[in-house]
């Protein structure tokens, strides 16, 4: 549930039905005591409000920092992929994972409303997948990727991506115990994206320009879009690529191994 947006955990039972071959872990709703009243029965609702809001993320912050400790004992690499719908994400895991599976242990926690089919997608790559729907909540919380990951159980030494729900608000808020969260950023948005949504380009450490093979057929411009980025996180590390021709992947891979302390190339 958030409070910031006012999304809430409700959602039909058949969301929860697992396709075949795929763990699901289900949104699990804040009980009723914890969701906020209406404001109409809130004689001092702003105080209220603010109140549920800090109880809500410090305990999303506890089992992040819970998350983060489990990562690193174990040396894997969590990135929280966000996004706005549409910018490319899963197409970005898929290549990613096609270059890159044969050379890593990579697992992938997928995030969405509803459905399985990115999940589906990335099971066809060979890379084993957990799915999360969350019904009408607008983002992945700490305790939904603590389940997802007893589920997925990654190995040591591996890469986790997760893909978050398609939204550039709420999960800039939620921690979920990543080392980094990576904004994937289309060339088919605007480029005042970073400047309308300061928040999630600020909780970001790395930001993948997507589908630079569409840029000739775009008003598009990147130099200034990149350059909105950096005004608002200077430490923005920018990678333009794309997944479909495989323009500027090898960088994206570079940092990956940097990260991972790889002692030999991955690619393909």
């Amino acid at each position: 549930m958030c409070v910031t947006c006012g999304c809430n955990g409700t959602h039909d039972a058949a969301d929860d039905r697992p396709a075949a071959g795929f763990a699901r872990v289900p949104f699990r709703p804040a009980p009723a005591a914890a969701r906020p009243a209406t404001a109409a029965s809130l004689p001092g609702r702003d105080t209220h409000i603010v109140r549920l809001e800090t109880q809500i993320l410090g305990k999303n912050q506890a089992i992040a920092d819970r998350n983060r400790r489990h990562f690193e004992a174990r040396n894997i690499l969590a990135l929280n992929l966000v996004s706005s719908p549409g910018a490319g994400k899963t197409t970005l895991l898929e290549r990613t994972l096609t270059d890159l599976g044969a050379a890593l242990s990579i697992g992938v926690i997928e995030g969405d409303q509803a459905t399985s089919n990115d999940a589906e997608r990335i099971r066809a790559t060979g890379v084993k997948a957990v799915q999360i729907n969350t019904g009408t909540g607008c983002h992945l919380e700490a305790d939904m990727v603590e389940h997802a990951v007893e589920s997925l159980q990654p190995a040591a030494d591996s890469l986790l991506l997760i893909e978050n729900v398609g939204n550039l608000v709420c999960p800039a808020l939620f921690d979920l115990g990543e080392q980094a969260k990576v904004v994937i950023f289309s060339v088919t948005e605007g480029e005042d994206k970073p400047l309308k949504y300061p928040h999630m380009f600020r909780a970001a450490s790395v930001l993948l320009l997507s589908k630079l093979d569409l840029l000739p057929h775009t008003r598009f411009d990147a130099e200034r879009a990149l350059a909105n980025a950096h005004a608002v996180n200077p430490g923005l590390t920018a990678f333009p690529l794309s997944a479909y021709t495989g323009a500027g992947m090898d960088a994206w891979y570079s940092w990956l191994r940097h990260k991972i302390g790889l002692r030999t190339p991955i690619g393909p």
